[in-house]
């Protein structure tokens, strides 16, 4: 076996690695591969190349030449050791006493940083002390104040927001009751005008006093309800709406009173006509006018001698049913029907 395969096969890590170029990974593939038939089987080992294994060899061949060279070098006689110098031991220095005015010294710079320190310590207290005296107010007064007042305020809007909302449902409750109430008379009065419609083609066949009388009463009753309807339509404002079933009951109730000459239809015909003129600049003065001659044709009485056309008391119930406000309902009167 060569000297070279030998050192293969032999080699710790350390001695591997201390060739150029060989790692300690590829020692460790080196130790691994063991044993090696021939010298080239170490070119199977991952990383080892053939300049690598030149490399090798050439280290392997100078570790022979040191070998040879400490072999041919002649054995000199030991030097003999020098004699050993006994040294004396030196005598142990006694260690001075400090002088009573040093201790006192020392004391005192002892006592003088343990009271410094407590001074700055209270220092340190007071200064915290006075930094929460006058923190605390103003955090009190810039921060925590006016917290608190926001907090105050935006409860009482909230408060406010919950009773506007309040009060916005119970009025569309109020509209929706108005709306429907204005649906029921103008249902009723399309009855009444086809009931009325019929009775002018039986009269064109047959001109019979009860007839006549039906018809009468027919229309009557329809202009109570259109004036009803305009007393909704005032109450919501819709002053165009109203003065339109004003004009229409109107025009009803003077055919009517070219046919009677009735002293009562007389009375109402003139506050419809006071109503129509104040409408729409004078709506409250309107529904004052519109209020009276309501309440004559519900009762059959004239006004009394004092009330003159040119003089139109308000009557409070019906004002405030103008006003849209929601703590007041209008009033709605019920419709005769023949």
């Amino acid at each position: 076996m060569s000297r070279f395969l030998d050192f293969l096969n032999n080699a710790d890590l350390n001695t591997l690695t201390q060739v150029p170029g060989i790692s300690r990974p590829l020692a460790g593939n080196l130790i691994a591969a063991r044993p090696f038939d021939s010298e080239e089987d170490c070119l199977q080992v991952k990383g080892m190349g053939q300049a690598t294994m030149e490399r090798l060899q050439s280290h392997v061949e100078a570790l022979e030449e040191e070998s040879v060279n400490s072999a041919m070098v002649p054995v000199e006689n030991e030097a003999m050791p020098a004699p050993v110098e006994k040294k004396q031991p030196e005598p142990e220095e006694k260690p001075q006493r400090d002088s009573f005015f040093k201790r006192l010294g020392r004391a005192f710079k002892s006592f003088m940083l343990a009271l410094l320190k407590l001074i700055m310590l209270a220092i340190l207290f007071v200064a915290i002390g006075a930094l929460f005296a006058v923190g605390l107010p103003y955090l009190q007064r810039t921060f925590i104040a006016p917290v608190e007042r926001n907090a105050s305020q935006i409860q009482e809007l909230q408060a406010e927001v919950d009773a506007l909302q309040a009060q916005v449902d119970d009025m569309n409750s109020r509209v929706a009751v108005l709306e429907g109430s204005v649906e029921a008379h103008t249902a009723s009065i399309q009855k009444l005008e086809e009931m009325q419609a019929t009775l002018d083609a039986q009269l064109q066949e047959n001109n019979d006093t009860v007839l006549i009388e039906l018809k009468q009463e027919v229309m009557l009753t329809r202009a109570l309800d259109i004036l009803g309807r305009a007393r909704l339509y005032l109450s919501q404002s819709n002053f165009g709406m109203a003065k339109a079933d004003i004009q229409t009951a109107r025009d009803l109730l003077a055919e009517l009173q070219a046919e009677k000459n009735d002293p009562v239809l007389k009375s109402v015909l003139g506050r419809l006509d006071l109503s129509l003129g104040n409408l729409p600049d004078f709506p409250v003065i309107a529904a004052g006018d519109l209020e009276i001659a309501w309440q004559i044709l519900i009762t059959g009485n004239t006004p009394p001698p004092t009330a003159t056309m040119t003089a139109t008391p308000t009557p409070a119930p019906l004002e405030e049913t103008l006003t849209p406000s929601p703590e007041v309902s209008p009033t709605i009167e019920a419709t005769a029907t023949p």
